[in-house]
């Protein structure tokens, strides 16, 4: 009896414990699916809300950005254009690329260089020298509508340079003097050396008497043309000379004039200004001469007005035809680019 109970408890156990494997193992099973799902359901939530985050913190840097840039122009002084100073101590003349030998430029209203560049030397100035011719003629207050006549005396046997004023050319002696400023024809500044009271050998005294007056004492004078290489002068003393020659309303007007028209023995001639400048508007010139002989090389004296100043510019020996004018405008340019504070220095 007590055999049979024993043996139907361990059958009932046994068959109790099959009986609830199954069970657990479905429990375990969807306990399992359940957490899987939780933990899927949780991550998507947090790359959700993550990517949201991103999203808006993206947008919200971008909006920031935008009111940085949009708020940038009032926040931020605007930057003012720099004044340039420039001290005449501190030019090189090398860095405007001069390529005349020397070279002077002065501001007459204090009468200060503002640019040098070998100011002392002593050299040819060739038809620079017709600028003293005008002024020792003008001096003697002669009879600027007396005819005077080309002659034999005045073909240039120094270079042979051509003229377009034939021997027996007659003309006023103030036609003749438009022709040597204006064109630097050689023959009429020699015809009015020639004509001078007591002939070339005075006209010559007194061209040196005035250079030495003018307080030009580097320069010396041989002839009224300037084919003589003898005729020299340094640019400081043609500063003073040109300065001088400013203040001659006949030689502002013939050495300014563009072209002319003149009749000479019956035959319309036309002439031009040696110097391009005086046919540009950009430029405002009172008084020019060019000159050009091989110890010379290319020169050209101006008074002009540049920045609102009036200067006096000189350049000698330039190389090539059109360096001088070159460096004119190089000159022009700088000055009017710069706020020029030159140095107290004598002229």
């Amino acid at each position: 009896m007590k055999q049979g109970f024993t043996a139907a408890m361990l059958l009932s156990a046994l068959l109790g414990l099959g009986l609830g494997a199954p069970s657990h193992a479905a429990t375990d099973a969807k306990k399992t699916q359940s957490a899987t799902k939780k933990t899927s359901d949780k991550a998507a939530s947090t790359t959700k809300q993550s990517s949201a985050k991103t999203q808006k913190a993206s947008a919200k840097s971008s909006q920031k950005q935008a009111a940085h840039v949009a708020q940038k122009p009032a926040s931020e002084p605007v930057a003012k254009k720099s004044v340039r100073k420039v001290s005449m101590a501190d030019v090189d003349p090398r860095r405007l690329m001069l390529y005349s030998a020397s070279a002077l430029v002065i501001d007459q209203e204090t009468g200060q260089p503002l640019l040098e560049k070998q100011s002392d030397t002593v050299v040819p100035i060739a038809s620079i020298s017709k600028l003293m011719t005008a002024m020792v003629v003008l001096d003697a207050k002669l009879d600027l509508s007396e005819v005077i006549a080309i002659g034999e005396e005045d073909v240039d046997g120094l270079k042979g340079t051509r003229s377009r004023l034939p021997v027996g050319t007659t003309m006023t002696r103030e036609t003749a003097m438009l022709l040597a400023l204006m064109s630097s024809e050689n023959r009429a500044a020699h015809a009015l050396g020639r004509h001078y009271p007591g002939g070339m050998p005075a006209f010559v005294k007194a061209m040196n008497q005035k250079a030495h007056a003018l307080g030009m004492f580097s320069s010396r004078f041989e002839e009224p043309t300037g084919l003589s290489s003898n005729n020299v002068s340094t640019a400081k003393d043609l500063a003073r000379m040109v300065a001088a020659a400013a203040r001659y309303p006949e030689i502002r007007h013939f050495s300014t004039t563009e072209e002319a028209r003149v009749d000479l023995n019956g035959h319309i001639r036309d002439f031009r200004n040696t110097n391009a400048l005086v046919r540009s508007d950009n430029w405002e010139i009172g008084v020019s001469k060019t000159g050009y002989i091989s110890e010379a090389g290319r020169c050209l004296v101006m008074q002009a007005r540049v920045a609102d100043k009036p200067v006096v510019i000189v350049l000698l020996d330039s190389a090539g035809k059109m360096t001088r004018v070159g460096d004119a405008n190089r000159i022009k340019r700088w000055m009017e680019s710069a706020s020029l504070t030159p140095e107290r220095k004598p002229a």
